[in-house]
């Protein structure tokens, strides 16, 4: 059974940096593709970084570019987004994903991912 457990949420100040990571059981980084969602109030989900493991290639929003940026710990079998300079616009509930059967994911939406976790809330005060 897969599990997505998503962590390092928090509350800081524009210009802040926080660090959210997913922690994956049952499944393997490095299939399909795995990446980050996020819902602020009152708005749509939107996709903020993709990494498609069979086109080899790692996607970020437009918003997020240049701040953000995802890793992995294959030994801990967890992927890291790390967010740099942090606006208020920033903060909504991230959420982890991964689908494991499509090489490149970015026009996927959330709920078309076959794995999605709980999320984590990010609070960015101005």
């Amino acid at each position: 059974q897969v599990q997505l457990v998503e962590s390092g949420g928090g509350s800081v100040q524009a210009g802040g940096t926080l660090r959210v990571s997913c922690a994956a059981s049952g499944y393997t980084l490095s299939n399909g593709c795995m990446g980050w969602f996020r819902q602020a109030p009152g708005k749509r989900r939107e996709a903020v970084a993709i990494e498609s493991y069979g086109g080899g290639s790692t996607w970020y929003a437009d918003s997020v570019k240049g701040r953000f940026t995802l890793s992995q710990d294959n030994a801990k079998n967890t992927l890291s987004l790390q967010m740099n300079s942090l606006k208020p616009e920033d903060t909504g509930m991230y959420y982890c994903a991964a689908e494991p059967t499509r090489a490149y994911c970015p026009a996927i939406p959330f709920d078309g991912f076959d794995y999605r976790g709980q999320g984590t809330q990010v609070t960015v005060s101005s």
